[in-house]
């Protein structure tokens, strides 16, 4: 009598364990079909999904190679709240005006033939080069209010790269809509893989780790090569504007190396202005 109790136990533990496990390849093939795909798109939930995941992965990383200690809990409640004001408000005006401000051109029929990942490097390219030289013309006297709140967080980490004012957005988006013409009539997930690599890109130059590159930045901003620019010190306001590449500053004689850097860096910029006038950019 036991022993077919014992079966009957077994054979139900592993009927439900088989149904437990078919309902999972279940969701996991619904997640990775088309359907899947289009609800989020329909739903307007690829980039929520993207910053959860962004936010687990990232933090995950600075945790693991920190190169200063942070205070998480007294950071991202206010960050949080600052992102989801610029994505759903300043990122969707500055998008607005930026777009009746650049004229719309046409690339050359060669270019718009390009293979995607040729199309992908030059739009860097030519973005990049015009990202460089808006920067820079931020830091001028007359226009570094509209960027000062970018620069103004003390504690540098992933989610400090998000600051950024009406009117700093509205400019420094100008040189991407212009670059972004290589694509030409692109079908929807290019549009989707740039934005990604954006966010991406702004994270990883504002990382709070340790690693680091020499060889990398030779061609690439890496976190320490930004960290330089974000410094509250006067003497590096004015280096390693790169967004992307290096080679600019390299080539326009902005150039620090950060092995020259032997102080630690602290950043912020050593002076109170109300939020409000931050967020503006006035």
């Amino acid at each position: 009598m036991n022993g077919w109790h014992d079966r009957a136990l077994a054979q139900c533990f592993w009927s439900c364990r088989y149904d437990e496990v078919g309902q999972q390849m279940e969701w996991l093939e619904w997640a990775l079909s088309r359907e899947s795909r289009q609800f989020v798109l329909d739903h307007n939930l690829f980039i929520p999904l993207l910053f959860i995941a962004r936010l687990v992965a990232v933090t995950t990383l600075e945790l693991i190679l920190p190169a200063r200690k942070i205070s998480y809990r007294s950071v991202i409640p206010y960050d949080l709240i600052g992102v989801v004001f610029v994505g759903y408000l300043v990122i969707p005006a500055s998008e607005f005006l930026s777009n009746r401000i650049m004229p719309r051109v046409s690339m050359p029929e060669f270019i718009l033939t390009l293979p995607v990942v040729a199309s992908f490097l030059l739009y860097y390219v030519i973005g990049d080069f015009g990202a460089y030289w808006m920067h820079r013309f931020m830091h001028s006297k007359y226009v570094w209010r509209i960027h000062k709140w970018h620069h103004s967080p003390t504690t540098m980490y992933w989610l400090a790269g998000y600051r950024a004012s009406l009117p700093q957005q509205t400019l420094f988006n100008l040189p991407w809509i212009f670059a972004y013409t290589v694509f030409g009539l692109s079908p929807w997930w290019i549009y989707l893989g740039v934005v990604t690599s954006h966010m991406l890109l702004n994270d990883w130059m504002h990382m709070n780790v340790s690693w680091r590159s020499n060889w990398l930045e030779w061609i690439m901003v890496t976190p320490r090569y930004h960290h330089v620019h974000h410094s509250d010190n006067p003497i590096y306001s004015n280096v390693n504007f790169g967004v992307t590449f290096t080679i600019w500053d390299r080539i326009f004689g902005t150039y620090l190396d950060p092995e020259m850097v032997k102080q630690p860096i602290s950043f912020g910029i050593g002076e109170q202005v109300p939020l409000v006038r931050l967020i503006a950019g006035v």
